[in-house]
């Protein structure tokens, strides 16, 4: 998807949510327009998703960092070449015993052609969640994640995300943090624009995505 198309879509999510919905409306004005860069190295946009689970922003970008620069021109970031990578060289950069195990079976599954990451986008949503949701690690959030920063479908709603619950609770004016049907029924109106809700609903708070770990 070419950026001026994203944008369109953006820019048409945006007017349709402010006829769907009244309560985003100051979101979106004072928000004005909510960037999306696609990341277009799949694997890469898996392993991060896979890093960021259950951290804050500033902790997963800082051993996505040290991650990659485990690598070099002689050594390429490729999955065969993370796939032989040790666990305890994983764990140097920060990453749990448990997350440097779903990063190498990440790897071994693209590395072999099990996983084959550039046929996902031919595939609708939920067939690319089926997908990916066998592989150590990666669950629905993690892929709704890939969908929305490497993909960029326009209709994908995190409901374990904690930043969205958090914006929705505050901008709805809930007393609790809304569980995952009262979000699901909440945000029926957004449809077919609901990462573009999601998206101005994590701006609204300076948030990043964050799984909340329920």
């Amino acid at each position: 998807m070419d950026n001026t198309h994203l944008e369109h879509q953006l820019h048409a999510g945006a007017l349709y949510l402010i006829e769907a919905d009244p309560i985003l409306v100051p979101i979106i004005k004072q928000v004005s327009a909510v960037p999306l860069t696609l990341q277009t190295d799949y694997f890469w946009s898996l392993v991060s998703a896979i890093i960021a689970q259950q951290l804050s922003g500033q902790a997963a970008a800082t051993i996505g960092k040290r991650f990659k620069a485990l690598f070099s021109d002689e050594r390429p970031l490729t999955p065969a070449n993370v796939a032989v990578a040790s666990v305890e060289e994983l764990r140097g950069v920060g990453l749990s015993g448990q997350k440097a195990s779903y990063v190498l079976d990440l790897a071994s599954r693209v590395a072999d052609g099990s996983l084959d990451l550039d046929g996902l986008s031919t595939m609708d949503d939920e067939e690319i969640i089926a997908r990916l949701l066998p592989i150590k690690g990666i669950g629905r959030w993690t892929a709704e994640m890939f969908l929305i920063f490497s993909l960029g479908r326009m209709d994908v709603l995190p409901v374990d995300d904690l930043g969205l619950r958090s914006a929705v609770q505050r901008a709805y004016g809930l007393h609790h943090l809304p569980k995952k049907p009262d979000l699901m029924d909440l945000a029926e109106p957004w449809r077919p624009y609901r990462t573009v809700a999601t998206l101005y609903l994590w701006r609204s708070l300076d948030g990043t995505p964050e799984e909340s770990g329920e």
